[in-house]
Parts: C-alpha cells; sequence; structure tokens
C-alpha cells in the first residue's frame, strides 16, 4: 500500500482517488473548493471557482472530436469510453442510484446552408478514422432516418449518426467518485501551492510527505484575474499562465487557461435521446439532454483566462443556434448560465510526466472528460501502481 498525495480534485483527481482507494492505497486530495458537491443552478454570476469538469457538458465524442484532434487522441478516447462505462457500473454497484453514463450515439447536424462547411468538417473526420483504427465513420441518415431517430429535431436539417459515442453526466458522476472513493480523505479548501517528489507544500507552508506526489489541478485561481475576470475577452492569444496558471506548475508545464461558456435550459416535453452537434462555418454548437428536463448547451471557445459571466454573443449565438436544431426548445426557460477555463498545453494536447515520487497529468483542454480514464489508466501502469483492489486474506 502506498500513501499518495493529490493536488487538485477536478476529473482526473476524483477518479485517480477513486481507482487508488479501491485498490488499497492510502489517498489524501487537496484542493481549494469548499466540498465534493456540483455548484448550485441559478446563479450567473458565481464568483468562487470549481472544477472545469463539472461546467463541461461530459460529451464522449472520439469520432467527432477528429476535427479537433489526431487520430492518437481519438484512439484513446475511444478506449475511454468502456472505461467510463466500468465506472459507472461498479458506482451503480456501490449505491449510486442517479444516472452517471448514456450511449446512444451522437447527432451531426447542419443547416442547408451551411452543407459546404459540414462536408469539409466530413472529409476531415473521414481522413482520420481511415487512420484511427477501429473507429466507425460518420454515416449519412435520410430524411427519413432522422424523425425516427430524433423527432424533436428540425426535419429539414442534413444528418449523419456518429455511432457507439455517449455521454458522462459531469455533475453527478463527480460527486459520486469523490462520495465513494474508500480509502480517501479530502481535504476541502485547501490549496496547494507546489508540488515537488514526494511532497505537497500547502499555500500555509505545511509540507507533506507521501509515498507519491500527484499534480493534476488544472488552472490556478490564485491570481485575480483567473478568478473573476476584471476584463472582458477579447479573443487574442494569451501566453500561457498569463493569469497566473503556470505560475502554480513549473516552466515544464505551461498551462493556460481556455475559456468555455455554456447555458442550461429547462424545456418539459422536449425530448433527445442523443447529443447533438451543429455544425456551422464558426463553431460547434453542441445540444446534450441531461436527466430532469434539462438541455446543456455549449460551443465556445475564447483563448482567454476571463472567468466573468457568460457573454451576450455567446448566449445569443448558442440559443439562436439550439432552436433552429430543435424547434421545440422555443418555450425553453433559462435557468444557469455558467463560464469556466480549460487548462491547456501550447500544443492542446495531454501530457503526463513521471519521475521518482512525483505524476503530473494536465492539459487536457477540451476533451477532459474524454480522456481522462485512458490517462490515468497509462498513467498509473506506467508507475507500477496497483490498480486492482488487493486479494481478500
Amino acid at each position: 500500500m502506498a500513501r499518495i498525495g493529490i493536488a487538485g480534485a477536478g476529473v482526473l483527481g476524483r477518479l485517480l482517488a477513486w481507482q487508488l482507494g479501491h485498490a488499497g492505497h492510502a489517498v489524501t486530495v487537496f484542493d481549494p473548493a469548499p466540498g465534493p458537491q456540483a455548484p448550485a443552478t441559478g446563479s450567473l454570476n458565481r464568483r468562487t471557482t470549481h472544477a472545469a469538469g463539472f461546467t463541461a457538458a461530459g460529451m464522449l465524442s472520439p469520432i467527432a472530436e477528429l476535427d479537433n484532434a489526431g487520430p492518437a487522441m481519438a484512439r484513446l478516447g475511444w478506449r475511454s469510453l468502456g472505461l467510463w462505462r466500468e465506472v459507472a457500473e461498479t458506482l451503480r454497484a456501490q449505491g449510486c442510484a442517479a444516472p452517471l453514463f448514456a450511449q446512444h450515439g451522437s447527432l451531426m447536424l447542419s443547416h442547408g446552408t451551411d452543407l459546404g462547411a459540414a462536408r469539409r468538417v466530413l472529409a476531415r473526420l473521414d481522413a482520420a478514422t481511415a487512420q484511427a483504427t477501429g473507429l466507425p465513420a460518420p454515416q449519412p441518415l435520410d430524411r427519413a432516418a432522422l424523425p425516427a431517430l430524433e423527432p424533436a429535431v428540425a426535419p429539414d436539417l442534413h444528418a449523419w449518426l456518429l455511432p457507439d459515442e455517449a455521454q458522462v453526466m459531469s455533475r453527478d458522476m463527480l460527486e459520486a467518485l469523490a462520495i465513494h472513493a474508500p480509502n480517501a480523505y479530502w481535504c476541502w479548501g485547501e490549496q496547494v501551492d507546489r508540488v515537488e517528489p514526494g511532497r505537497l507544500v500547502l499555500a500555509d507552508g505545511d509540507a507533506l510527505a507521501f509515498d507519491l506526489a500527484i499534480d493534476v489541478r488544472g488552472v490556478n485561481s490564485a491570481h485575480p484575474h483567473a478568478v473573476c475576470g476584471v476584463t472582458p475577452s477579447t479573443g487574442r492569444q494569451q501566453r500561457p499562465g498569463k493569469a497566473g496558471s503556470a505560475l502554480a506548475l513549473d516552466e515544464s508545464m505551461p498551462v493556460r487557461g481556455v475559456r468555455g461558456e455554456v447555458i442550461w435550459l429547462h424545456a418539459p416535453g422536449v425530448r433527445l435521446q442523443r447529443p447533438l452537434r451543429l455544425l456551422h462555418p464558426r463553431h460547434r454548437v453542441y445540444i446534450v439532454p441531461r436527466p430532469g428536463d434539462l438541455f446543456v448547451v455549449g460551443a465556445s471557445e475564447i483563448e482567454s483566462e476571463d472567468r466573468s459571466p457568460v457573454s451576450l454573443r455567446t448566449a445569443v449565438e448558442l440559443m439562436a443556434a439550439a432552436h433552429s436544431a430543435v424547434p421545440e426548445l422555443a418555450e425553453a426557460r433559462i435557468v444557469h448560465m455558467e463560464a469556466n477555463l480549460r487548462p491547456a498545453l501550447p500544443d492542446n494536447e495531454p501530457r503526463i510526466d513521471q519521475s521518482d515520487g512525483l505524476l503530473r497529468i494536465n492539459g487536457l483542454f477540451r476533451h477532459g472528460w474524454l480522456l481522462a480514464p485512458a490517462l490515468v489508466q497509462d498513467a498509473l501502469h506506467g508507475l507500477g501502481l496497483r490498480t486492482e483492489p488487493p486479494t481478500p486474506c
């Protein structure tokens, strides 16, 4: 049994604690958040920071993400689909009643006026799936097949099915991983300033020794600009760490924050079985169904470490696009808007750094939920740590 300290309780931190705790290791997790719960919905100007995983829609879309990442990332994501299913089944066996995982594929949609842009995206996906062995290509749907799959979608849209893609109910999954992690001690309200081999140094100067120190912090909230975003987003590229994110790590892991914004809608009676992506020349708007007649709408990806509330432009564009794809959303009620920062490295690809007594995983960018289980599996395998439950005596 190893004594393991983890800095950060986002998707990676909670998944690591849950898996290592099940394997019999003694795990202590430090995070500045006040507790494991998801932030309350309906508060548009909440200034307390929380894990980016809470904001994310939880789409597991290795095929669709080939438009933004290479075949290697898609293969990691494809492996993660099965890993997330196993995690959800284990949590259900542990007594978690909330829906955590759904796998019905996803749809890519396009208006006729945007069909040229959509075909360019599909050409990239076809080329990439040919390189990423084992991934299915998008399947075109005719005008009869679309309403049979999703009656609420506007019937005049062009559509393609991405088979076997899935989604995680991000807020419930994050809570469940923390609540059901055995052998894990959670130090909420504690910020880690430095992670060193075999040691975590807290903000108050206390240094705690472990057999293994793990750094999975996202964008650091120590700098005031990163906390509340005193200036509006400009869309200009920022230097890594300009708002303080890299200062808490080191030069070998220059994390920057990339702003994302989402809108939550409540629409009783509107039914979607799977996530939708509306292809547009400027952005990809996604509409993700959640339990309780809720829908998460998002797409924005802004090179800014500004955490201020959702902008007017984003709100108008996202809601107009969602209504155009699912007309029944016209009477939906806006219950929540949220902005958060995704941690990204200069090449927008994740990185695992391992050395004696130290593990760092960061830079998951827009693929946090998609890649986390596979990255955790690879990292722990590389360290030679036991990840299966110990055999009873």
